[in-house]
């Protein structure tokens, strides 16, 4: 990956530029029987896309708080690089009553209602499908997003230096970030081709960084796990072996 990568979406970018073909994100959630993959180019879409409607439509500038109420998700992942894009400090889940915007999952919708600001509700259902009857006060992600533009450019340049991501008590700038997610990755033994299989959750540093920031900064990928508690054993191993994976974050 390029040495001066110092965001989040500096990451990104290089990933596209290296192979935009290869896999970023597979998703699974044992709930639902979804899987989800995901190539650097077509996370990136969703990136750009989403990026857009945060600068755009939300009105979302550098320094803005987002609080996002979301679990480990391949639509959760889109939305901490969009912040990134955009230079707005990602709250993971942060209290929404001292966020300029709040994103919020099905689950977490009262909650979320304490936001003065702009609210978006992403209903998580499979291939991305909207809800049945938006919520009232929410703008629905599955019916804002498709219409953006599939390329993204910030109008105010993001400050690395700047915080990005604010998780369980720990606040990193850009910087910060991307130099933990590299000693992960180097800590772990991810490199380009990697395949890191995680069930970790996104509500702490460690979940975020093997669900995303450390496989994305070796040039590797991940396949991301929600209620893996319900695949058997057999059913884990066979996952691993079709998937590839070389490393588990269990």
């Amino acid at each position: 990956m390029n040495a001066t990568d110092r965001t989040p979406a500096d990451l990104l970018r290089s990933a596209l530029a290296a192979d935009p073909a290869r896999p970023l994100v597979t998703f699974y959630d044992d709930a639902t029987g979804e899987r989800v993959e995901l190539s650097v180019a077509t996370f990136a879409n969703w990136v750009a896309k989403t990026a857009n409607l945060l600068q755009d439509d939300l009105n979302a500038a550098p320094g803005d708080r987002l609080a996002l109420l979301l679990p480990a998700h391949w639509q959760t992942a889109v939305w901490l690089i969009a912040a990134s894009s955009v230079g707005v400090t990602v709250d993971v889940g942060g209290d929404p009553a001292a966020a300029d915007l709040v994103v919020s999952g099905p689950d977490d919708l009262e909650r979320a209602r304490a936001c003065s600001g702009e609210r978006v509700a992403l209903a998580l259902r499979p291939l991305g499908g909207r809800f049945p009857q938006p919520p009232a006060g929410f703008a629905d992600y599955a019916v804002e997003v498709p219409s953006q533009g599939d390329r993204f450019a910030p109008y105010a340049p993001v400050d690395p230096t700047a915080p990005a991501l604010a998780v369980g008590g720990l606040e990193l700038t850009g910087e910060q970030l991307v130099a933990r997610a590299r000693a992960d990755a180097a800590r772990d033994g991810l490199g380009p081709g990697s395949r890191l299989l995680s069930a970790q959750g996104y509500d702490g540093w460690e979940g975020l960084s093997a669900g995303l920031y450390a496989p994305l900064a070796a040039g590797g990928s991940v396949v991301l796990c929600r209620h893996l508690d319900r695949l058997s054993p057999e059913a884990l191993d066979k996952r691993c072996a079709d998937e590839r994976v070389t490393v588990t974050a269990l």
